[in-house]
């Protein structure tokens, strides 16, 4: 028997690496998945790479539009026959700045994909969970717990994500909805590789090397590392934790 045997998963940045990783562990635990991103393309791909471990739907939407939200929650819904969990994973970001130095336009822009993005998942997947309750797993960072110099937007975005996830649990408790949020470090996938390339632009290895200079443990999280807790979370073995902050960090922020 899997984990996640019959459940139901929508996962949004379900073409990044931590949502595709996410996928397929899920996809071996027994669950059926619907992968969420704004790309079809990049979504096609990540499917194709999954199909042997289960079903996967694939859906093109803009998490930052309602309408897109909506349509998304409701295709998932028809295909899948009704959503149990929901790995709120989808973000950016933003530019590497001095906050001095930030665009209001690039922080809307990351406030709309990690904050109103994380929002109106939860508004419409927690109506469509009202009934049989379920698990929601909002994707945060180290840095929705503390500073991170240069990257303002991100750092604003993120904790509040921690606010979503505690107003979320506190409202969805009547129902049987939990919702939790977890906190990486730095992870081996593209956005580290933006973030190095805008903090030393003339050496992004430098960069790189520093970052994991911070992290107690030596080295940057892998997809899967980050996979494995929201399993955890989203199965049936954390039924009695809800509104809490789970960190996934090398001992960052201890």
């Amino acid at each position: 028997m899997g984990r996640l045997d019959n459940k139901r998963v929508v996962i949004t940045g379900g073409a990044g690496g931590i949502g595709a990783e996410t996928a397929k562990l899920f996809l071996k635990e027994g669950a059926e998945v619907a992968l969420v991103d704004l790309d079809q393309d990049a979504l096609n791909d990540v499917a194709k790479t999954l199909e042997e471990h289960g079903k996967v739907v694939v859906i093109a939407a803009d998490v930052s539009n309602e309408a897109d939200v909506e349509r998304y929650v409701q295709e998932a819904k028809d295909k899948l026959g009704g959503i149990d969990v929901f790995f709120n994973n989808a973000g950016i970001e933003g530019t590497v700045a001095p906050l001095i130095e930030q665009k209001v336009e690039d922080f809307d822009k990351v406030m709309a994909v990690n904050v109103r993005g994380i929002f109106l998942g939860l508004k419409h997947v927690m109506k469509a969970m009202s009934e049989s309750g379920g698990s929601i797993i909002n994707t945060s960072s180290v840095a929705g717990l503390s500073a991170g110099p240069g990257l303002t937007p991100y750092v604003t975005s993120k904790h509040a994500v921690v606010g979503l996830t505690r107003n979320g649990s506190a409202e969805g408790a009547g129902q049987n909805i939990r919702v939790n949020s977890v906190h990486p470090a730095p992870v081996n996938t593209r956005m580290m590789r933006s973030i190095e390339k805008g903090s030393k632009p003339e050496d992004a290895a430098a960069a790189k090397a520093e970052y994991e200079k911070r992290v107690p443990l030596g080295r940057y999280g892998e997809p899967d590392d980050v996979a494995k807790l929201v399993l955890f979370l989203a199965s049936d073995e954390s039924s009695f934790i809800t509104g809490a902050q789970y960190v996934v960090d090398g001992g960052m922020t201890t």
